[in-house]
């Protein structure tokens, strides 16, 4: 072969690499802008808390992408956004968030969110929300008069929300089929009308004189009036997990659980126990810490990974705890 066909043979074969090239960047270009379009046109809901992430997925099902910004085992008191979070807040169609002070370093993105023109739910305030009472009545001391965000212990308070999510989704976000959004929120409303008359039967095995809790901090406000128990005090004088007990407020608790026969100790999973192990020492030995997952889900598969199994999980070890049983 002569070095003229030798060139002309390379010069072919090089224009047909330059036409595969180009040809393959112009699939991936399509492809990219297929997705991105797909993207675009889906529509987001954003959720701050990981147990209403999970009762939103319930009511939306595949009719819309909803992202959940609190990890599974996190303190929705204390977790923080990364700048991607707080930009997919200003890019969602709704904003479904707890309020009432729970997620006390999300709330300024939500309030931007809202400010950019995002619709935005708070569920605690739409819960009819009971307020904290003094310390004298077992709760929260220097919080008299303001309202509790943790509306989720009691299922009746949550079955309302759901109903109202699901009419908020419908408003706001853009293509879902307003029936589906209906037909899931009543099936799932179903599922927590059986869970209230489950946890009814299960309290009912605690007897009247054994109906006293101490919790980590106080977050059973709502279960408490639902069920007909009584707070008697918690670790931490607060509705968040962020403030800290004096020697004088467990000096008072420990004088509480002694005046009301009072031996354990319910203490959230996602916390550490070392505020509710210093009552073993304070009351000589004897005291029965017992861990719930009042606040935050577990991960998929840990006992805890939805609402419905968090809330019987929480109310077999409330009843063992109180019952001995």
């Amino acid at each position: 072969m002569s070095p003229t066909e030798v060139k002309r043979r390379a010069r072919v074969g090089a224009a047909r690499l330059r036409h595969l090239i180009a040809g393959l960047i112009a699939l991936v270009t399509v492809a990219t802008a297929t997705a991105c379009a797909t993207d675009d046109d889906r529509p987001g809901i954003v959720v701050t808390t990981n147990i209403l992430g999970d009762v939103t997925r319930e009511i939306v099902g595949d009719e819309a992408d909803v992202t959940v910004l609190m990890k599974p085992n996190a303190d929705p008191h204390s977790f923080g956004l990364s700048a991607v979070q707080a930009a997919e807040l200003e890019q969602a169609d709704l904003v479904v968030y707890n309020g009432l002070g729970l997620e006390e370093n999300v709330l300024r993105h939500v309030g931007a969110a809202r400010e950019s023109g995002v619709a935005t739910f708070a569920a605690g305030e739409a819960a009819d929300p009971l307020t904290f009472h003094t310390a004298d009545d077992g709760g929260p001391e220097g919080e008299e008069g303001q309202p509790d965000p943790h509306f989720w212990t009691d299922p009746d308070r949550m079955h309302r929300v759901t109903g109202l999510i699901a009419e908020q989704v419908i408003e706001h976000v853009n293509s879902v089929d307003p029936a589906t959004i209906r037909a899931n929120a009543d099936r799932y409303a179903k599922q927590l009308t059986d869970l209230t008359t489950w946890m009814e039967t299960s309290f009912g095995r605690v007897p009247a004189d054994q109906r006293a809790l101490v919790t980590n901090h106080h977050v059973f406000g709502y279960l408490a009036e639902r069920f007909g128990f009584e707070v008697i005090g918690a670790v931490i004088p607060s509705g968040t997990t962020l403030a800290s007990p004096s020697s004088s407020d467990l000096r008072s608790l420990t004088e509480a659980m002694e005046g009301a026969g009072v031996r354990t100790v319910f203490a959230d999973s996602s916390q550490p126990k070392r505020l509710a192990e210093v009552l073993r020492t304070e009351l000589g030995g004897g005291v029965r810490v017992v861990e719930l997952h009042s606040e935050s889900l577990t991960a998929k598969g840990a006992g805890a990974d939805t609402y419905l199994r968090m809330m019987r999980a929480n109310t077999t070890a409330m009843v063992t705890g109180l019952t001995g049983d």
